[in-house]
């Protein structure tokens, strides 16, 4: 067996203790697109600290030492056919209809995008604000992921503002409504987008989050928080207009998001999402988000933004 610690030994001492992703890639004689995805997929010891990927040279060496044996540098794993973040109905109702094979896993747009860097997920739904560049979801991408491989594609803009029962006679109007005494709202998880663009809202409005009286579990998606305004539960919700008329409750916009699918480069060209957005430029896909109300699907498929 090579003996890896001696062959390496001169190297290893003129090296620091973090190597960058072009030193790595220099001492492994690997690209550094090739390290780069095994960066990305956990293959190899690695760590993203303000956008960049950094290798501890000791972990890089015992990798190496485990692979000794004449074996080749394991080749990027393929990610399951699954479609990770936040749950959209218009969204999953396409996975059905496109035959696309696609799994849906709904944890929140926030928990989406680090399934995604893990190798876990062929792509992530989100719609997160950055509250400095008022960007949608290139920026919240680029921290997690890195920069460079992967790409937003648009799924839809959608309609997100308070969800109260019919005739809402509360006459809530605004965010700032949500923090009246002995009102009840269903909220969401804190890795959900929906949360992470309410506590911008509040924030915007000089109000705080423990302000308002949240129900103590939250929903994990769109249509539990209509469901908990129509069951009597809550008196309000913050959620998207289509599950808000799905339950024949009144709706008060208050932003219009971008809803967007982010994934690696390469997965675009695979069958699932092929599949996925052929159907999403059918007359079908259109006169459905049309029915369902608060989406505008004429940007669905457009690049929204490069990795």
């Amino acid at each position: 067996m090579l003996d890896v610690s001696a062959a390496f030994a001169v190297n290893c001492r003129m090296l620091p203790d973090v190597l960058t992703l072009k030193e790595a890639a220099a001492w492994l004689r690997l690209s550094e697109r090739a390290l780069y995805d095994l960066a990305r997929s956990r293959q190899v010891p690695a760590a993203l600290l303000g956008g960049k990927w950094v290798f501890p040279r000791t972990l890089l060496e015992r990798w190496l030492a485990a692979r000794a044996d004449g074996a080749d540098v394991p080749r990027r794993l393929t990610p399951p056919p699954v479609l990770a973040g936040s749950h959209d109905p218009l969204l999953d109702w396409a996975v059905r209809q496109s035959g696309c094979g696609l799994a849906l896993r709904t944890g929140g747009s926030l928990e989406g995008l680090e399934v995604l860097a893990a190798g876990q997920a062929v792509a992530a739904a989100v719609h997160l604000l950055d509250p400095d560049s008022g960007a949608w979801n290139a920026p919240a991408a680029r921290e997690v992921l890195g920069v460079g491989g992967h790409v937003g594609i648009v799924w839809a803009w959608r309609d997100q503002g308070l969800l109260v029962p019919p005739g809402n006679p509360l006459g809530l109007a605004a965010v700032s409504d949500l923090v009246r005494p002995g009102l009840r709202v269903i909220g969401r998880q804190n890795r959900a987008g929906s949360h992470v663009l309410l506590v911008h809202l509040l924030n915007e409005a000089g109000l705080r989050l423990d302000q308002v009286a949240f129900l103590t579990e939250p929903a994990r998606a769109e249509d539990e928080v209509a469901a908990a305004v129509a069951e009597g539960r809550a008196e309000a919700g913050f959620g998207i207009r289509a599950e808000a008329r799905s339950r024949g409750l009144d709706f008060v916009p208050l932003v219009r998001e971008r809803f967007d699918l982010v994934l690696p480069r390469r997965e675009y060209f695979e069958p699932p999402l092929q599949a996925l957005f052929a159907f999403a430029r059918t007359p079908a896909f259109a006169a459905r988000a049309g029915r369902m109300s608060g989406y505008e699907v004429g940007d669905t498929g457009a690049v929204a933004f490069n990795g």
